[in-house]
């Protein structure tokens, strides 16, 4: 067995990563006092399973601008961002002036109010294909809800997705296997970015067919962008059979003033949104076509107790009617080319199996070197060098998903990613023999 090969490579990687683990444990002994309480009351110590890994996950204690602080004192540069929702950082002053206005007025009113068709107006005026929206509490919410209407308005009752897709926790389509909880829609699944293969199975389900939900970019699928084509076709070819195509951009929506539809050009029939719209609160909506959702004044019932909270109403006007502009959404998206840009120039460099996938502000690593246009089954090597470049870029100060996903948000500046640019770079340095 030679210093290079595949076995050797192996033992070195798992000796590296218990490393890390062990500095990691050693530098956040509150976190670790507080997961084993937690435990005690939260299955797995934790109420959302993508925080969840192993020794223990970090407790965060406050965040300030693109910065965090964990319960032991440790800082951080936040690229997490809240998985995409904390587009706005963690302490915008116009988000939290209006916010503290909303208090003061009184909190679970019952009632409508000007706020909601406000909020409906601000968005309706940014996204072309919603001429009608209406309001939930999570994008999960708003897809379950998108879902369930296009098969009122059709008749039919089958939908195709996407194999890797996410639409939320109960609508979650892994590249392999399939999630025990996913909501009991008759389904069909296809390749991402399979033109020709889609485009059959829609005209295949003709006559069943209800609709096709589709992410622009694949998120928590690892950052992979949709080919324009695709999009355009099977948009065509749903209309063609008198589908409802929907575009979740629950993520997406932060690509341009009107989401990546707008920088596509490809309109949808209905359009999901979610995460930071609500300007950090919890938040949904679902919209589109007119005649579509003209359904809910008289045939289709929608309730939700907290669909306009006063809270969620409130910051999402000032989010996305004053703070995120055309202009910022256009920097925002450029700052995140050229991080994706400047990181992909690195790896290449130095011969890695590394490759940053997304569009804008969204990134994902992966460890493989063959462009990647669709999900795939990760390898368990794979699946440990994202485990150490997690570990790494924490013990760097830089905080990110522990998928490997980046989520930039406002308030972050080139000045800010040179830390983690050089985390990178010092990654490929001293990781280089476990990256051959």
């Amino acid at each position: 067995m030679t210093p290079q090969s595949p076995a050797h490579q192996n033992s070195s990687l798992d000796a590296a990563l218990l490393e890390c683990r062990e500095r990691y444990a050693a530098k956040r002994p509150q976190s670790a006092a507080l997961n084993r309480e937690a435990i005690k009351v939260l299955p797995g110590g934790n109420t959302r399973t993508v925080l969840a890994y192993a020794p223990f996950p970090t407790a965060m204690a406050r965040g300030e601008g693109c910065r965090l602080w964990d319960v032991d004192d440790n800082t951080y540069l936040d690229l997490c961002g809240e998985y995409t929702a904390g587009l706005f950082g963690h302490s915008d002053s116009r988000i939290r002036a209006a916010l503290h206005d909303a208090l003061a007025r009184g909190l679970s009113l019952a009632a409508v109010g000007e706020a909601e068709q406000r909020f409906a107006r601000i968005l309706c005026s940014r996204f072309r294909s919603i001429d009608m929206i209406r309001f939930t509490n999570s994008g999960t919410e708003a897809n379950l809800i998108a879902l369930s209407v296009a098969q009122v308005v059709t008749g039919r009752s089958r939908i195709i997705a996407f194999r890797g897709g996410y639409h939320g926790s109960l609508l979650y389509y892994p590249a392999t296997g399939s999630s025990p909880i996913t909501a009991p829609f008759p389904v069909t699944l296809c390749d991402y970015n399979d033109t020709d293969g889609t485009v059959a199975a829609i005209r295949s389900a003709a006559g069943e067919l209800a609709a096709v939900i589709v992410e622009p970019m694949l998120g928590s699928g690892g950052c992979i962008a949709a080919e324009p084509t695709f999009l355009a076709a099977i948009a065509e070819a749903a209309r063609g059979v008198g589908a409802i195509s929907i575009f979740d951009e629950v993520m997406t929506s932060r690509m341009s003033e009107g989401g990546l539809q707008e920088r596509l050009g490809i309109l949808p029939d209905m359009t999901t949104l979610g995460k930071y719209i609500g300007g950090g609160m919890s938040f949904g909506a679902f919209g589109g076509r007119r005649d579509i959702m003209e359904l809910f004044v008289s045939k289709v019932p929608h309730a939700g107790t907290f669909n306009n909270n006063v809270m969620s109403m409130a910051a999402g006007i000032t989010a996305m009617g004053e703070v995120f502009t055309a202009a910022e959404a256009a920097d925002l998206f450029a700052l995140g080319e050229g991080l994706r840009d400047e990181l992909n120039v690195m790896s290449d460099k130095a011969g890695a199996p590394l490759q940053f996938c997304g569009l804008g502000s969204l990134a994902t690593a992966h460890f493989r070197r063959d462009q990647i246009n669709r999900p795939y089954a990760i390898t368990p090597r794979e699946e440990a060098l994202k485990e150490l470049f997690f570990f790494d870029m924490l013990n760097a100060g830089v905080y990110i998903a522990r998928r490997g996903m980046t989520a930039l948000s406002l308030p972050t500046t080139e000045r800010d990613l040179v830390q983690f640019k050089t985390a990178v770079s010092d990654f490929l340095d001293a990781r280089a023999p476990l990256l051959r």
